[in-house]
């Protein structure tokens, strides 16, 4: 699920006439290979003549990669970029919120994540973001709402990956279906009580189960 990723054709569309990058440098940065997409993204952002936007989001992508490979404060300087290009970025901001999250910064992430949901109220990912850091401050109940929020506005594919998520964590033995039932939301109130439950699980441990 980390973190939302602004679709290829958004890009695309941002980028002027008069740029010089080619559509396949443009693809790279949004390529599922980090390496690829660090590198290109990297040739987007030294490009000359090109916009503010394209350029934040050349930016995010290459933060996006950094963080996926684990160089979060390689990472946090990109999305601080993106976000001086384009304030209104609620991608940016919730991906720069969950580097922070993760780097125990719970309250500048706190900040970032508030404002990417004034900006995006319906994200899934932003909900999921803050639920993480309410869970890391021990607020239980805010942490539960925002979860439940999450399950609300990403449907059933982000339910059965909790669901999974919940199973590896021990606390849910039941089916992976997708559907919101009392014993998923008392495996939730187990795992907000703990600073070291994440209903989120590694990718490869859901794919089959998700899919």
């Amino acid at each position: 699920m980390r973190r939302l990723i602004v679709p290829l054709a958004t890009l695309v569309a941002a980028c002027t006439l008069s740029s010089p990058v080619s559509s396949n440098t443009i693809a790279e940065c949004f390529s599922d290979n980090n390496a690829r997409r660090i590198t290109a993204c990297t040739e987007l952002i030294e490009s000359p003549n090109l916009d503010a936007g394209t350029k934040s989001l050349a930016y995010a992508m290459r933060a996006l990669a950094l963080s996926l490979e684990g160089a979060l404060a390689q990472a946090l300087p990109d999305y601080d970029q993106a976000i001086a290009l384009d304030p209104s970025s609620a991608m940016a901001l919730n991906n720069r919120a969950w580097v922070l999250y993760k780097l125990d910064r719970h309250a500048e992430g706190t900040s970032d994540v508030e404002r990417s949901l004034k900006l995006s109220p319906s994200s899934p990912h932003a909900h999921d973001t803050r639920a993480h850091i309410r869970q890391a401050l021990g607020e239980r109940a805010g942490a539960l709402r925002d979860y439940e929020q999450a399950m609300r506005f990403g449907g059933e594919p982000l339910v059965k990956l909790y669901q999974c998520g919940l199973e590896a964590q021990g606390i849910y033995r039941g089916p992976i279906d997708g559907l919101y039932t009392r014993d998923v939301r008392r495996a939730f109130e187990i795992c907000v009580g703990s600073p070291t439950c994440d209903p989120l699980p590694a990718d490869e441990e859901c794919r089959a189960a998700t899919s």
